[in-house]
Order: C-alpha cells, then structure tokens, then sequence
C-alpha cells in the first residue's frame, strides 16, 4: 500500500496504511522531479510524502 500525500495530509495517510495494514509505515521524501509532478492523494496540493507499508 502507497500514499503520497501533502504535508497536510501526512498524519492521515500514516493513519490509513498503518490501519490496513497493521504493521509501521516507512515515511521518505519525494524526489524533487516527483514533488513537480505529484498531487496529494487527499487534495490538490502538491505531493511531498510518500508512506508505504514496505
């Protein structure tokens, strides 16, 4: 499982996969190409966060 999401939205997407899955998320940065490119997965705002369950 994989969210990106804005610095917003962190603290809920650390939530989400944390309950799905029931194991510690891992929290990195998003490359600076992928920041450009990327829009959070809960609104419009450029994604900064990617948290994955592996």
């Amino acid at each position: 499982m994989k969210k990106k999401c804005c610095k917003t939205h962190v603290d809920r997407a650390l939530d989400e996969v944390t309950a799905k899955t029931g194991s510690f998320p891992i929290l990195t940065e998003l490359s600076e190409d992928e920041k450009l490119s990327t829009r959070c997965e809960y609104c419009e705002a450029a994604a900064i966060y990617l948290v994955a369950d592996k």
